[in-house]
């Protein structure tokens, strides 16, 4: 599990994806990782593209990504740029396998 505070934006970027990519990777077997975006209080295209990026590398590593606890305004950032229809999308085509 990552868990993210603060502000999830181009300053913070880069630093969070090199570090959540060494864990995953460190950590060997990673089956789930899941965000917890619970003390995020600001998230702008940067983080989506983080959330879009660990997504990636989760299903190259034959895993999957999971977000808990987005504040009202990421949930609604979530929804909107699509990344829940991903993620969703994906949960049910993994049951009907």
């Amino acid at each position: 599990m990552a868990r993210i505070d603060g502000e999830l934006d181009q300053h913070c970027a880069g630093e969070l994806r090199s570090a959540i990519d060494t864990a995953v990777k460190s950590e060997g077997n990673v089956k789930t990782l899941l965000l917890d975006l619970g003390r995020v209080s600001f998230m702008d295209s940067s983080g989506i593209g983080v959330i879009l990026g660990r997504y990636k590398l989760m299903r190259k590593l034959g895993g999957e990504l999971a977000i808990a606890n987005a504040q009202p305004s990421v949930e609604k950032l979530l929804k909107l740029s699509g990344v829940y229809a991903l993620l969703d999308a994906k949960r049910r085509e993994k049951a009907n396998e």
